[in-house]
């Protein structure tokens, strides 16, 4: 052999058996590399030969076996490292964290809006393998940097030369699972179109339409003072011209608790309690601004909530951390508990919408969009998640007759 590669077989528990052997058997150069996802990578030498121990999370398996095996081979074929890699310079959808000391690899999507190539991150993690699966290229956060502000320019260097940025619709606003549903149907309605999301909140959903960085914004802002959705905010937000709403969901929103409800969690005064633990939604996010409105008109106060500053970004992140039982309740929608098997205390029903920008409402992506959320078979599937309702899906809202008070 002229290297050898051990798949999946090095990580930093007592069963990685890889540094042992190669120990034994050879010289261990390198175990942990600074780098995330593809930290565990062990590199060594047996009788003259390299081997490299690659992780078993898939993507931090590829991202191990892209920045040593590839140029390994490269160097054995007298060829440059990614020299048929295609790169190209785009607009960040919004503010990505790193950790500093760590070479960070995130997955992306690339979609033209107007003028401007845009890159939506992806879902991060070593075993999110869907990442690659919907991912056009990655983008590199070096060492001594903190991350990634939105609208920053970046490089995207592509997985491969048939990426067409001009079929992706970017989404960025507030999660909803039955987004994830609808790029399935998108694809399926016409094959030149996929969906790429970012779950940042309303608020942001809003403002990034305003600064001309996604296609469609989902929003789910209740007005307390005219009980409408989302219109009084994105009139006071950015203005009605050039904007449309098309309605998706009405969808349950409510308490998550662990199974059987141990706590006995019934309404907003129990999260009050000092064994009671809670998981936040991020500031800015609709089902934030829920919570804030439901925990003020009972007069309790946000510091009487133990967890009330832990945030995470998607509902089923909220359903996550319930079901695993580091926190034991937090708000968010039905199907994300559905989803995974934990209990349900319903509060309200909500509008689901998505902010869309004239232009594109003319374009015959938005066409194929509409289609897809039309579609009796979305409609049918998303309602399966439970707690949602999509007669009325795809219509679209007028902003005329409104006032940009909230």
């Amino acid at each position: 052999a002229d290297a050898v590669v051990v798949n999946a077989g090095t990580s930093a528990g007592r069963e990685d058996f890889t540094k042992s052997i190669l120990e034994e058997i050879g010289r261990v150069a390198v175990h942990g590399v600074a780098m995330k996802p593809g930290k565990p990578v062990v590199l060594g030498v047996v009788r003259g030969k390299p081997l490299l121990g690659l992780p078993g999370f898939p993507v931090a398996n590829m991202r191990a076996a892209e920045e040593f095996l590839g140029p390994l081979v490269s160097w054995f074929l007298g060829i440059s490292p990614r020299a048929n890699l295609r790169r190209i310079k785009c607009k960040m959808a919004r503010k990505i964290r790193s950790e500093p000391g760590f070479d960070e690899f995130v997955q992306v999507k690339v979609g033209r809006v107007g003028d401007e190539l845009i890159a939506v991150p992806l879902a991060r993690g070593s075993g999110i393998s869907m990442s690659l699966v919907r991912s056009d290229g990655d983008v590199r956060i070096p060492a001594d940097a903190e991350g990634v502000v939105k609208g920053d320019e970046v490089e995207v260097f592509l997985r491969g030369f048939d990426v067409d940025p001009e079929g992706t619709i970017i989404a960025v606003g507030s999660h909803d699972v039955a987004l994830d549903i609808l790029s399935s149907h998108l694809r399926r309605v016409d094959s030149r179109y996929s969906l790429a999301s970012s779950n940042v909140g309303s608020i942001s959903g809003i403002l990034a339409i305003k600064e001309g960085i996604c296609h469609i914004a989902g929003t789910h802002l209740l007005d307390p003072k005219s009980g409408e959705f989302n219109i009084p905010y994105v009139i006071s937000l950015i203005g009605k011209e050039d904007l449309a709403l098309m309605h998706l969901s009405w969808r349950l929103q409510g308490i998550m608790v662990q199974r059987g409800n141990p706590k006995g969690i019934r309404d907003f005064g129990d999260l009050t309690r000092k064994e009671v633990s809670f998981v936040n939604r991020q500031r800015g996010s609709g089902t934030r601004l829920l919570l804030d409105h439901e925990l003020s008109s009972r007069g309790i106060s946000s510091d009487e909530i133990q967890g009330y500053e832990r945030e995470v970004f998607t509902h089923t992140q909220v359903a996550a951390a319930v079901a695993s039982g580091t926190a034991d309740a937090g708000l968010g929608i039905k199907a994300a508990a559905k989803a995974l098997g934990i209990d349900f205390v319903p509060v309200t029903k909500e509008r689901y919408d998505l902010l869309i920008s004239s232009p594109f409402s003319r374009t015959p992506a938005f066409e194929a969009l509409q289609r897809a959320v039309k579609d009796p078979s979305f409609r049918r599937e998303v309602e399966a998640l439970g707690g949602y309702e999509l007669s009325d899906s795809g219509k679209i809202i007028s902003l005329e007759g409104w006032s940009a008070e909230v």
